[in-house]
């Protein structure tokens, strides 16, 4: 709107005639700004002193917030991917920089009084808000998975990870998905300022999977964890999960006495299942174990060894980037245990989970098992 509108519709609100336009103002000043604001996520495989050197933060810059931040947070936890805020100086002087912790807490880094070159840092909560949000969806032409169908709902895919592990007992998503499916939730919002919203837990479930209904209600019974029921107050949690892998779309391999090797061409027994999954996805225990062996091979690379609390087995995670856990540690099922990667012999194919189950008898070296069959 111009002026001369603008003053107008003032001047028939009040009641008066509008007033003469002023005189055209002066050409305006261009001042050239003297900081730079970066927002960005923690790049893979770095260090907090490389990232923000990366960023353009002087050298003594740099090492004045490492300090400060050393009595409050070990710069050692800078994990990948999280969000990040840098405002600098274009000659390399901190301003303000900021670091998601977690989804409840930032790391906050600045001078410590105005123009002052000392900085200070401190860890305080991110300010959010909790609502209620529900979703549903199906899975269908259009939207073939679950990752799909939960975007299609406007959620995101970490949403999609939470509703699978709830179900995970009662359904294999890498396998059992199908036309037809269909879900719906219930779940906790956290709107948080100036940031993207996380989720909460989620406290209803149900999940049309051929044919048969499944629902799931999160109950704390008196002095007991929180879990998922369904309606009859059964709990869903079972005593092996249904797949090592939290949510991942697809077997390539199953085990076999001679399978033809994709590679070599020729047929060898594959003593448990391949499940594709893009390098870095996790690998959770299938069951509640013992770690009795961490190692690295030749053949099965990075490698973790299971011993579920009750049954005469062991379970085998091999080809793994990463391992999260050391032996004898005690996990429970749908902890992560290690990475998915491509370790060990290099005539495998790109990465995947190499997953095995081995029966231990007495005196008799183990014999292997179908890991899908023998878990169900």
């Amino acid at each position: 709107m111009s002026w001369a509108l603008l003053s107008a519709a003032s001047a028939a609100a009040c009641g008066t005639s509008a007033p003469a336009a002023p005189a055209p103002a002066a050409a305006d000043i261009v001042l050239i700004p003297d900081t730079a604001l970066v927002r960005g996520l923690v790049p893979d495989r770095t260090t907090l002193d490389e990232m923000l050197r990366a960023e353009g933060l002087a050298a003594d810059a740099v090492t004045g917030a490492i300090d400060a931040i050393r009595a409050v947070f070990d710069p050692r936890r800078l994990r990948a991917s999280q969000p990040f805020v840098l405002l600098r100086t274009l000659d390399g002087r901190l301003r303000e920089f900021e670091y998601d912790i977690d989804p409840d807490s930032l790391l906050r880094v600045q001078p410590v009084a105005a123009g002052a070159e000392v900085l200070g840092a401190e860890v305080v909560p991110i300010p959010k808000t909790l609502e209620q949000g529900t979703a549903a969806g199906s899975i269908d032409d259009a939207t073939p998975s679950l990752f799909e169908a939960m975007d299609a709902a406007g959620e995101r895919p970490e949403l999609t990870i939470a509703l699978a592990q709830i179900f995970a007992g009662e359904i294999d998503f890498n396998t059992e998905v199908q036309p037809g499916d269909r879900f719906a939730l219930v779940f906790e919002r956290f709107v948080r300022e100036s940031r993207p919203s996380t989720y909460g837990e989620i406290t209803a479930a149900q999940f049309h999977n051929d044919g048969r209904q499944i629902r799931a209600i999160r109950f704390a019974p008196p002095g007991g964890r929180p879990g998922y029921f369904d309606e009859q107050g059964r709990s869903l949690r079972r005593f092996f999960l249904r797949s090592p892998l939290r949510f991942e779309p697809q077997v390539t391999s199953r085990f076999s006495a001679r399978r033809l090797h994709p590679i070599l061409d020729t047929a060898r027994a594959h003593r448990g299942v391949d499940i594709f999954a893009p390098r870095g996805s996790t690998a959770v225990a299938a069951t509640d174990a013992w770690v009795v062996r961490v190692e690295t091979t030749r053949v099965g690379g990075n490698v973790v060894w299971l011993q579920p609390l009750f049954g005469n087995m062991r379970l085998y995670y091999a080809h793994l980037d990463r391992q999260y856990v050391e032996r004898g540690q005690f996990v429970l099922a749908g902890e992560p245990i290690g990475a998915v990667g491509n370790t060990g012999n290099a005539i495998s194919t790109p990465p995947h989970l190499h997953f095995g189950v081995y029966v231990r008898k007495p005196g008799v070296r183990g014999g292997a098992r179908d890991p899908y069959g023998f878990l169900r």
